[in-house]
């Protein structure tokens, strides 16, 4: 359990604005977090007129904004992203967690508690039509996000105002080769070989570059979706920024450990599902063709399961969180099948298959 004073000195003071002087905070606990610097704290409540539980935001001291460090450039907003964002996919319709109090200021929001049931935890071990079921969920989910928020841009979003363009990806390849190479060379890569995965990266980077850019959340993996009753909502959107579409579903559907619930064949059946819900959007601003998905997709997926390596690494070695490590041998597994599929990166492949035996043969 955690001192209330702890989450906040006014604690107490904010809940009763809140829900009126009849609310009290009656005990908190601390909740699992993930790689951020927020803390988390369920709060249950005493007192008419208030939920029995909520959740507390919990800056970091001196965090000005919930900003992935890695997404860089300046957006203008007197608003906490996370707040920011809110406001704006609750016009659209995206079931994120009622905001109750905007204390920030004070490094405190206090939220909406949707409950301790991910999205991968109600998936694991589940029939495959109900990993379908759910997962299609989360896909009309993510095109409220994509083409409902896309079609009513707003500029004031903070969303509209930074871009998944070809520096941040190549700053993501680059992450990549700086940390995800941790425990496998004695030495340095050979230039010769840097060169040629920069060459194939930057192509990569390149054709993303190249792509229409819709709404994305940049996070949306089964961690950050829950499953409350039958439907599911979505958190932890406050880095949301205009990407190639496939992005987000690359992510919802391969993700740490998501292939061991989303095998191939199921991969493939709900990429088209989501190009079939795309197509009958009536905001739709194209249709896909098979062929040009799969490519955007599977260049995503790649992207970012690249990135994931260096990253986890990155998160041990620097910021003291070893936690993520274990999700290492199923990201190169997942590098290894996407590699597999692009004859075009055959050379990648052949140069990683020399310090990554997981990628296989």
């Amino acid at each position: 359990m955690e001192d209330p004073a702890e989450v906040g000195p006014r604690l107490g003071e904010w809940v009763a604005k809140r829900f009126g002087n009849g609310a009290r905070v009656a005990r908190c606990q601390t909740m699992e977090g993930d790689a951020s610097t927020r803390r988390y704290v369920r709060v249950w409540l005493d007192g008419p007129g208030a939920p029995e539980t909520l959740v507390a935001m919990v800056m970091a001291d001196g965090e000005g904004a919930v900003t992935s460090e890695e997404i860089g450039g300046k957006v203008e907003s007197e608003e906490l992203d996370y707040v920011n964002v809110h406001h704006f996919l609750v016009r659209c319709g995206v079931a994120v967690p009622e905001l109750y109090l905007d204390a920030s200021q004070e490094g405190v929001l206090l939220l909406e508690d949707i409950g301790a049931m991910p999205l991968w935890d109600a998936v694991e071990n589940a029939p495959e039509v109900r990993v379908r079921e759910l997962f299609g969920r989360a896909i009309e989910q993510l095109l409220r996000i994509q083409i409902d928020g896309t079609a009513k841009r707003d500029d004031g979003c903070v969303g509209f105002q930074r871009s998944f363009d070809r520096r941040l990806y190549n700053w993501e390849f680059d992450h990549f080769l700086e940390w995800g190479f941790t425990g496998r060379l004695e030495g340095d890569l050979p230039k010769s070989e840097i060169d040629e995965l920069q060459r194939h990266f930057g192509a990569i980077s390149n054709f993303l570059d190249e792509q229409p850019r819709v709404l994305n959340h940049r996070d949306y993996h089964a961690w950050n979706l829950f499953v409350q009753g039958e439907e599911v909502r979505v958190i932890d959107f406050q880095d949301a920024l205009l990407a190639a579409a496939p992005y987000d579903l690359a992510t919802l559907l391969g993700d740490r450990v998501t292939p061991h619930a989303v095998p191939p064949h199921l991969e493939k059946v709900l990429v088209a599902d989501y190009a079939a819900a795309w197509a009958a959007h009536p905001a739709a601003p194209w249709t896909w063709d098979e062929e040009g998905l799969w490519q955007v997709y599977t260049s995503c997926a790649l992207q970012k399961a690249f990135k994931v390596v260096g990253r986890f690494h990155y998160l041990d070695r620097v910021k003291g969180k070893p936690g993520y490590l274990r999700f290492l041998p199923p990201t190169l597994k997942r590098i290894g099948v996407l590699l597999a599929g692009r004859p075009d990166l055959h050379r990648v492949r052949e140069i990683l298959q020399q310090y990554f035996p997981e990628l296989g043969s």
